[in-house]
Formats: structure tokens, C-alpha cells, sequence
């Protein structure tokens, strides 16, 4: 064949393959298909992706599924193996069990993964994307041997390589409302729906103060995702249950309720209109009224060796940007801040850029925890004291700088001493040694959700 006749110009998605080539005419796929996220995707490009899959809900689907279902497609009975670099984001979160629900019926196999890992261009501003690759065929022409790559160089024998390309039982880690296990639920923090009017800078809440001191019991510490992770509060009017006598007491105050309710009553929202009727209070309560709270920043540095969780009073209002479990206690903080939910979250989390972005639904809600008596609690709890106690070595420090990279290892060494405490216990509690590698932590966790899923 003339060279000028093998190449072939089109929207891959559109064309059909066999008029390209017939698949007995070939053994290997391989290919590189563009790395665009649903956020980046035109109009054109989502279109593709929903006649490719036959209308069904594509969800949050990177434009790259769009080949592993024209592959499908086209191998199926065929002996053809495929290999495609890809974006990572479709072996984490969400992403995960949509595109694996929608390819069910193919019975597909991996054969062999590169774990991620940073995709470098010639071009003049060079793109670092964050890549897998994936070799995969139908189950009856699996290779004998399979291979997981990882970014250290190692190379991993597998028995089964999952949709998470990790050597464990293939299960899809769907979003599911309640946790699998007998804990807490975690929620976001409360929404304002204020448009700014009942949050105030440290100016502000130091000019009511100045004119108005009783108001204090009315001015409350707002924590977000930034606000926990940089020790940098902002505060809020929390007005609930305010009396119309306390209003004539406090009048500076008034202005800040009218603005919310015409904020509220200038919305299409009925959520929102109904909310005016009540403009004193946030428009979407879930704050405690008493006990502790664990808080979450819904976004973190991959850098970093633990996710910073904070555990504090109800008395601080916890906002919408950050995750956040009431009732809470210092067992549960111990084995949320262990390596073993970190392990669990760095595999099923979905991304943010390359940071974590955590997820109730899929990180909290399907974690497994461990089935263990009230002495082993207390066990963990006392660890977790140790973690609270040796942050407050350095009180000056946030959070961010307490567990950055550098400063964790060669500063916050107490501190790094007290999570390794930590872990010591919470992995005796789930029958784990010591020196136990994350992929192994990662297996027994998929194992473990494998039984606790296995009546659905």
C-alpha cells in the first residue's frame, strides 16, 4: 500500500473503524487520544462521547473513554490487544465506575499499566499532564502474564489488574449516600446563601466589637477548606435563634440581615426564596449544636504524606468548602489521619489539577473500617491525642506548614513520630503489620469492601 493511503484524516470518534481496517487484518492498537477533562470538552466533543455510548449518562467522562468504547466495539471476538495513554482522572474517583459500568458487557481484561505518571511535550510551553497507560483485550486473548508499572521504576506481577490499576479484586467503588460501615456520616459544612452579607473579615468583626462588645455571643469563627488548612479564620453572624429583643439590642446588625433578604428574594431558586423568609440565619444549616467536629478540606496537596484533618470545637461554623463529621471522637480521628485511610484515599479519590479532591460519597462513605472492641478504640484514640498534642509543639505553624513535604520529615519530627504512633495502631486494628506496603494496605481494603458489598 502507498504510504500516502494508510493515513487517514477524521474524527476518530465519528469514523468507522473497519472501513479503515478490518480487524483480522491486525494484531495491536495503540494510541494517544487527547487529553481533555468534561470541563474542557466542547459542545461537539460531548456530543461525540454521548453517541458513543449510545446515549446513556456519561457523568464526569474525560473525552478519552470515547476510544476505550470504540475499541470495545471494534476487538470484540477479535484477538486484537489495545494500548492507550490516557488521563489519570479515569482510574480515580467517579470516573472509575461510570466508564467500567458502561464497558460491562465487553469483558474486558487488563493485560499490563503504567501507573501515573507526568506526560512531558516538545512544545514551547510545556504541558504536564498526568498520565496512565493501559493495555487491555478481551478476556479469551488475555496475556499470560500481567504487569502493573509503577513510577518508581518497579514493575509489579499481578494476578488481576483493576479499573484502579492496582493487583486487587475488581471492584468498581460507586458514590453511595450512607457510609458502608457504622460511622458518623460526614456532610458539608452549612451554606450562607448570603452573598457575603453575613460574613465578616477580622476588620469587621473588630469594628462591631468596638461599638457593640455584647455582640461577641452572636460572632462565630468560619472555617473553610482554606481556612483550616492556613489557621486564617474568617467569622460569620450566626444568628440562629435570635429574638426579636436581642435584634433591638444589637442594631448594627440589621443591615447585614436586610441585604440577605434581598439577596434571597431576588433569586429563581425556591430553595433560596424560601430561605428569605428566615434572612437571619444561613440558608442551609448542618452545624452542631454541641461536641466535636473532624474537618476535612475538600482539596489537598498530592504531595502531601497525610491528608491535614483538624479536630475541633462545634463552636467554630464550619462553611461549605470544607467536609465535616459531627459527633465526632479520637478514634475516628486517629484512623482518619492513619496511613490507611490516606492509602485507600489516594487510590479512589478523583483530582483537582493533581491534588486530592476528596469525596463523601466515594472516599468516606465506602471506606471500610475495622470491627474491633473498646480497648482497641482507646488504643487509637490515645495516638491520635499524641497527633494533637505534638502539633501544639509548634503552635505557630498551620496546618499546611506543619505537613508540608520538607517540614514533616526533617522539622515536625515529633510530630511525624506521633503519626507513625498512629499508624502503628490503626493497622494492628485491621490485622496489618507494621512495615505493610500501601499496595498492601489497598488490597486488604478492597478485600474488605468486597465482603461488605457482596449482598448488593
Amino acid at each position: 500500500m502507498d504510504s500516502n493511503n494508510s493515513i487517514y484524516e477524521g474524527n476518530a470518534l465519528r469514523i468507522d473503524w473497519n472501513d479503515i481496517v478490518k480487524p483480522y487484518e491486525l494484531n495491536y492498537i495503540m494510541g494517544n487520544p487527547p487529553f481533555i477533562g468534561k470541563k474542557e470538552q466542547t459542545s461537539s466533543q460531548k456530543e461525540d462521547l454521548k453517541t458513543i455510548f449510545d446515549n446513556q449518562r456519561i457523568g464526569t467522562l474525560d473525552y478519552v473513554t470515547g476510544w476505550y468504547k470504540k475499541a470495545a466495539d471494534y476487538i470484540k471476538g477479535h484477538s486484537i490487544r489495545v494500548a492507550f495513554v490516557s488521563t489519570n482522572s479515569i482510574t480515580q474517583g467517579e470516573q472509575v465506575v461510570r466508564l467500567w459500568t458502561l464497558l460491562k458487557n465487553y469483558d474486558l481484561t487488563i493485560n499490563f499499566a503504567y501507573r501515573t505518571f507526568v506526560w512531558n511535550n516538545e512544545a514551547k510551553h510545556k504541558a504536564h499532564v498526568h498520565v496512565v497507560i493501559i493495555g487491555f483485550s478481551n478476556k479469551d486473548f488475555a496475556t499470560d502474564t500481567k504487569d502493573i508499572f509503577t513510577d518508581n521504576d518497579s514493575i509489579i506481577t499481578a494476578t488481576t489488574i483493576n479499573p484502579y490499576l492496582l493487583d486487587a479484586p475488581t471492584v468498581l467503588i460507586k458514590s453511595r449516600s450512607k457510609p458502608i460501615s457504622s460511622v458518623e456520616p460526614m456532610n458539608y459544612g452549612s451554606m450562607p446563601i448570603d452573598d457575603g452579607n453575613l460574613i465578616l473579615s477580622s476588620e469587621e468583626k473588630d469594628h462591631l466589637l468596638s461599638n457593640d462588645p455584647l455582640l461577641k455571643k452572636f460572632i462565630r469563627p468560619y472555617y473553610g477548606g482554606r481556612e483550616i488548612l492556613h489557621s486564617t479564620p474568617r467569622y460569620c453572624l450566626w444568628l440562629v435563634g435570635i429574638t426579636p429583643a436581642d435584634l433591638r439590642s444589637h442594631p448594627s446588625i440589621i443591615k447585614y440581615i436586610d441585604a440577605t433578604r434581598e439577596f434571597r428574594e431576588a433569586s429563581h431558586r425556591p430553595g433560596t426564596l424560601k430561605a428569605a423568609e428566615r434572612p437571619a440565619e444561613f440558608g442551609e444549616i448542618r452545624q452542631p449544636k454541641s461536641g466535636q467536629v473532624i474537618v476535612l478540606p475538600k482539596v489537598s496537596s498530592e504531595r502531601r504524606k497525610y491528608i491535614p484533618i483538624e479536630y475541633m470545637d462545634s463552636k467554630n461554623i464550619i462553611n461549605g468548602s470544607a467536609l465535616m463529621i459531627q459527633n465526632a471522637n479520637l478514634y475516628m480521628f486517629g484512623v482518619l489521619n492513619s496511613v490507611v485511610h490516606n492509602a485507600w484515599m489516594r487510590v479512589v479519590a478523583g483530582r483537582m489539577k493533581s491534588d486530592y479532591q476528596y469525596s463523601a460519597k466515594i472516599v468516606y462513605n465506602n471506606f471500610p473500617w475495622p470491627e474491633i472492641d473498646n480497648r482497641q478504640k482507646d488504643a487509637i484514640a490515645k495516638t491520635a491525642q499524641g497527633i494533637i498534642s505534638a502539633r501544639k509543639d509548634d503552635p505557630d505553624a498551620t496546618l499546611a506548614e506543619l505537613y508540608a513535604p520538607k517540614n514533616f520529615e526533617n522539622i515536625e519530627i515529633d510530630l511525624r513520630k506521633a503519626h507513625e504512633a498512629n499508624d502503628k495502631a490503626v493497622l494492628k486494628a485491621y490485622g496489618l503489620k507494621p512495615l505493610v506496603t500501601e499496595l498492601e494496605i489497598v488490597q486488604h481494603l478492597f478485600r474488605m469492601y468486597e465482603q461488605l458489598t457482596s449482598s448488593e
